[in-house]
């Protein structure tokens, strides 16, 4: 029993041994193992960021605690733990990066107090003055014996000699006071009845003669010779040029027949239609510039006379006449005018660029600018417009002098389709959204997906003043296209500085309308990035390419 006791506590005393050794060699490889690690910075697993809500796109006090989109059709934002400092103050405004503001070429202007002068623009057209339109129509029965004036448009000088006309009528009136202008020279020596029965058969033979026309001087030869003469001449009453001429030679006419109208041309009317907005601010004896698509390098200036007070009910204009002088004869009726009425306000009123206004046609708002330039920070309001003048608007309510409107892409509110098209390329980078919220890189999946499309190609043509760009673009993955070559918008008119026929770009756009392609974004390609076929083809038409035909804007 002692040497089995004796050969078991040497068991236990080895196995102590080596479980103390075990455990001091555990603790000093464990000691040295944390020694090495603090010499290498530990990277942190990256921490998962919470979703709060999601907030409306256009900044009002909506939000919603799952995905959904807004009346517009426009996908709520999302907003996480920490963002909402970078909220605006005010929940209506609009925030951008800096980047993005200068980007997008934003420019502003300050509302101010300004005298609006207006220019009333109307079209019209030249018309000769009725007042100086006269028309040779015998008052007898008769035949056109000589035509000495043959030719429409013929110029004629006051009292020429048009035709002579032969009239039994005219004959037998002549004959008849031939014979009572002698009975009452005969009847010298008779008694007081009869000489005055003879001169008032005279008297009515005479107004017959000169109810018919006949001029003075031919009823004096009459009398003094006391023979008539076959046929009477017509003279025209004024200088002007035979407008119209019906008298042929050797006809017959009948009485009333109009056988000559002859027009003074050495003063004109101006015949123009003015809107209906503009009616108001036009009065008579209003000075006027007309110019002359014949003569464009020349001007006249009418004086406004008459203001019809009637309404073209289809053009919604007012038709006004203008006296203009034409003492060389260069405005000929029938000839265009441009009629440019100048109208000045009485009164310095507030006022901001054409430029700036968004009008729905429900109703018309500006994009003022909310603080520091730097902050990027924009707030919608609606406003109440006045008077107009060419590049200035009067703002009756809703503004105050001083405040900084956005004058050039405010495009991305014009309207509801241009706003989620702007929001949505916003999105896309890295900076602030609009409404505030930092775009995260959890968020950016979404914010792609709604940004727009990317594609890569070769510029064909520009066109500054529709501000568009024609690209021969490769495929776009994105909307399932073939390399083609087509037109698109561009955002502002900053994006055409650096363009040119034959540089590759890379460009991203979005759908701002149906088929309607807008470019947000454009740069210089890469020399390394794939550039477009050659000669792409023209989109040729199918289910998946005919939304998207080409087209200017």
């Amino acid at each position: 029993m002692s040497k089995n006791l004796s050969i078991a506590l040497g068991v236990l005393v080895v196995a102590g041994a080596a479980g103390l050794a075990g455990n001091w060699w555990g603790a000093h490889h464990a000691a040295g193992t944390s020694v090495g690690m603090e010499s290498a910075p530990v990277t942190p697993a990256p921490k998962e960021r919470k979703l709060r809500f999601y907030r409306n796109p256009m900044g009002l006090a909506d939000t919603s605690p799952i995905p959904k989109k807004d009346p517009m059709g426009m996908d709520y934002i999302p907003v996480y733990e920490g963002e909402e400092e970078e909220t605006p103050a005010n929940e209506n405004q609009l925030r951008f990066s800096a980047e993005k503001v200068q980007k997008m070429g934003v420019r502003t202007e300050p509302a101010a107090l300004r005298v609006l002068d207006k220019t009333v623009r109307a079209s019209g057209r030249i018309e000769p003055d009725e007042r100086r339109s006269f028309t040779i129509a015998p008052k007898f029965e008769g035949y056109v014996e000589k035509l000495l004036v043959n030719a429409t448009g013929q110029a004629v000088a006051k009292g020429q000699l048009l035709l002579e006309a032969y009239s039994p009528e005219l004959v037998a009136a002549q004959r008849e006071y031939a014979i009572a202008s002698q009975g009452v020279q005969a009847m010298a020596q008779a008694g007081p009845e009869a000489q005055k029965s003879m001169q008032q058969l005279a008297d009515a033979s005479l107004v017959r003669l000169r109810n018919w026309d006949v001029s003075e001087e031919q009823v004096k030869a009459l009398a003094a010779s006391g023979s008539s003469k076959r046929t009477l001449s017509f003279h025209s009453p004024v200088s002007g040029i035979v407008t119209e001429k019906k008298a042929v030679q050797g006809m017959r006419f009948m009485p009333g027949d109009a056988l000559y109208q002859v027009t003074d041309l050495s003063s004109v009317w101006v015949m123009a239609d003015v809107a209906e907005q503009d009616i108001a601010a036009v009065k008579a004896g209003a000075r006027a510039t007309v110019k002359i698509n014949a003569y464009p390098d020349k001007s006249f200036t009418a004086a406004l006379t008459t203001i019809y007070p009637t309404l073209n009910a289809e053009t919604r204009t007012v038709p006004v006449r203008l006296e203009l002088a034409n003492p060389g004869g260069l405005l000929k009726p029938g000839m265009f005018a441009q009629l440019e009425l100048a109208v000045g306000a009485k009164a310095r009123v507030l006022t901001v660029p054409v430029s700036a206004v968004i009008d729905s046609g429900a109703r018309q708002m500006l994009l003022v600018q909310v603080g520091d330039a730097k902050d990027g920070r924009f707030e919608p309001r609606e406003v109440k417009l006045g008077a107009r003048s060419e590049n200035y608007l009067e703002v009756l309510s809703g503004l105050r002098e001083g405040e900084a409107v956005v004058t050039s892409a405010n495009f991305l509110i014009d309207a509801e389709s241009n706003l989620k098209a702007a929001i949505a390329g916003f999105g896309s980078s890295a900076g602030n959204a609009a409404g505030g919220a930092t775009v995260a890189p959890a968020a950016a999946p979404m914010a792609a997906a709604t940004a727009g499309h990317q594609a890569q190609g070769k510029v064909v043509e520009l066109d500054a003043k529709t501000q568009s760009v024609t690209i021969s673009h490769g495929p776009v993955a994105s909307l399932k296209w073939p390399a083609m070559t087509m037109d698109f918008a561009l955002a502002n008119s900053a994006q055409l500085k650096d363009l040119k026929p034959g540089a590759p770009v890379a460009f991203e756009f979005v759908e701002r309308a149906k088929g309607e392609w807008v470019i947000t974004k454009i740069t210089p390609a890469s020399a390394s990035a794939p550039s477009a076929p050659a000669t792409p083809p023209k989109p040729a038409g199918g289910p998946a390419l005919d939304p998207h035909a080409a087209h200017k804007q």
